[in-house]
């Protein structure tokens, strides 16, 4: 009898012992906030040179750091305008790595690419006009940046508690625009801005093939310019507790942040995504994070000051009703993550090569691809097309900043984003494609 009664015991110990695992090993999760306010006179993007002398909204290094008890890894959104692989990324990693033990491959950081924070980094993979003279640059700042980060990710990782995700896809497409139409001859007249009386009259299409396109009624002169599509796509990912209260959320969207520059060129401001954050935080709770999706010959309709405040309540609104519509994924989520190289040939003569990274995140069967540059939406919607997911996040200007990444067309059609806004020869695009999709194809089996 006490043999049976011990064994018993023993039996219910075990199982305990098992479940004590099992729980360690389910979801957790954590996030945090830091401000990386620059101090006033700290020349910006876009100030020609000028210091910088207000604050219209404060810049921020957010973080989200997920574990299933076997691996941990750690999404890093930042108010810059670009994270730079040597300059930024990967001496953050280091010190993570140091302080609470994720591996490098497992973080990614993405800018959210504000023209209206602080000019700190060389560019060295940008065209020349782009770059600046280390002597140029404020050490300490960059120091104080990368030791926030770091902290930043330690302190959602000390914070991360129990949790569950889901994801969630909305569309915002009446806010910005594709700025490479073209003329019938098949050449780019490359739209920066729009005046107010065609920015009025806006019009959401869908073309045949199923992309969105804006396009507006132009005058005589321009009436034969035909735009280009849009990524509309607000994708949302909400982190709760067990008890359905939020923890934190993360939201991509594709247009460039340039509501503010040039029009307050010496104010910090960390654009459209602070108003946006804002609307999420105080009304849902929790810390939000945002990252830029395919942005890069999108921007907004209207700029200035006033604008910028709509499309960030805009989006805002639209990530927070999706954050209530979000089916909860069930049960425990296995999290994975890859990084691959990606070595890109120049326009120089000779040409050179310039070598970045491509990063993948898997949550269960939700994905995170994160790619370096500014991607022409194009291009990224070439990789949803055939990416087959239906659950897929890109994310650019993330982990490195390679300047502008076109598809092939876009170089014999012109235009700024394939001529002076980029350092990489034709094929870079088709390149960036091939091996995103063979990421994802591997991280998948």
């Amino acid at each position: 009898m006490r043999t049976h009664q011990a064994l018993r015991l023993a039996l219910i110990a075990a199982v305990g012992l098992c479940s004590c695992s099992m729980s360690r090993a389910a979801l957790r999760a954590g996030c945090a906030k830091v401000d990386i306010t620059p101090p006033l006179g700290l020349k910006l993007i876009g100030s020609q040179g000028k210091p910088s002398d207000s604050v219209l909204d404060e810049l921020y290094g957010r973080a989200l750091v997920l574990s299933d008890g076997a691996n941990t890894v750690a999404i890093v959104s930042v108010d810059l305008l670009y994270s730079p692989l040597e300059e930024i990324t990967n001496p953050v990693r280091a010190l993570v790595a140091e302080r609470v033990g994720i591996p490098g491959q497992n973080i990614m950081v993405c800018a959210t690419h504000t023209h209206s924070g602080p000019d700190i980094f060389t560019n060295g993979k940008l065209p020349l006009e782009s770059r600046i003279a280390p002597e140029d640059i404020d050490p300490a700042y960059v120091r104080t940046v990368i030791g926030k980060l770091a902290s930043v990710v330690q302190m959602a990782h000390r914070d991360m508690q129990d949790a569950k995700i889901g994801v969630a896809t909305g569309a915002l497409p009446e806010v910005a625009y594709n700025r490479r139409p073209k003329r019938p001859n098949g050449q780019v007249q490359t739209t920066f801005t729009l005046p107010a009386e065609i920015a009025a009259t806006r019009r959401v299409e869908a073309r045949a093939d199923g992309r969105t396109i804006v396009t507006f009624t132009m005058p005589p002169e321009q009436a034969d310019l035909t735009f280009g599509p849009i990524d509309p796509a607000v994708s949302v990912l909400r982190v709760e507790d067990p008890n359905g209260q939020i923890i934190g959320s993360l939201f991509a969207f594709g247009c460039h942040p340039v509501s503010v520059y040039p029009f307050r060129s010496t104010a910090i401001s960390a654009d459209y995504p602070a108003h946006a954050l804002r609307v999420v935080e105080r009304t849902e709770g929790g810390v939000s994070l945002f990252a830029l999706g395919l942005a890069g010959n999108v921007v907004p309709i209207r700029r200035d000051v006033g604008p910028c405040e709509q499309i960030g309540k805009a989006l805002g609104a639209e990530a927070l009703r999706r954050l209530q519509l979000v089916a909860i994924r069930p049960g425990r989520i296995t999290l994975a993550a890859r990084c691959g190289a990606l070595t890109l040939a120049t326009k120089d003569t000779p040409p050179q090569e310039i070598t970045t990274e491509i990063q993948v995140l898997r949550l269960g069967d939700v994905y995170l691809l994160g790619l370096p540059g500014e991607i022409l939406v194009e291009v990224g919607l070439a990789i949803k097309d055939q990416a087959g997911l239906d659950k897929l996040f890109i994310t650019t200007l993330t982990n490195d900043s390679i300047g502008y990444v076109c598809q092939a067309q876009a170089y014999t059609e012109a235009g700024y984003e394939s001529t002076r806004g980029t350092h990489l020869a034709p094929g870079a695009g088709e390149r960036l494609i091939a091996a995103a999709l063979s990421l994802l194809d591997e991280i998948r089996h």
